[in-house]
């Protein structure tokens, strides 16, 4: 069982940036496949970006490649997303997830465990 908690959102202007963390619990978190997700008022969640358990094999959202980095602690049992040069289409609530898997995968229904969310909000 894996416990995770998202903090680092906050509202920010177009051009900003922001660093979102996602903590879990337990002992066997750098065991699993980390990834971010973010789901957009009226829109389907999507997925963000993925990290494997070393942190050796990153995947991201075409779409957000360049501007969104990946990266996980795995003595501070910690994930992050780094993001920048935010535009308004990056609002959205962020959502790390955890799955046993080794393939970093961006299909929602493949990953086990779900935080709450984190809220972005990117102003013009």
């Amino acid at each position: 069982q894996v416990q995770l908690v998202e903090s680092g959102g906050g509202l920010v202007q177009a051009g900003g940036s922001l660093r979102l963390s996602c903590a879990a619990s337990g002992r066997t978190f750098s065991t699993y496949t980390m990834g971010w997700f973010r789901q957009a008022p009226g829109k389907e969640r999507e997925f963000v970006a993925g990290i494997n358990w070393s942190g050796g094999s990153t995947r991201y959202a075409d779409s957000l490649k360049g501007r969104f980095t990946i990266a996980r602690d795995n003595a501070k049992n910690t994930v992050y997303l780094q993001m920048n040069s935010l535009n308004p289409e990056d609002t959205a609530v962020y959502s790390c997830a955890a799955r046993g898997g080794a393939v970093v995968a961006a299909t929602i229904g493949l990953y086990d465990y779900w935080g709450q969310g984190t809220q972005v909000t990117v102003s013009s």
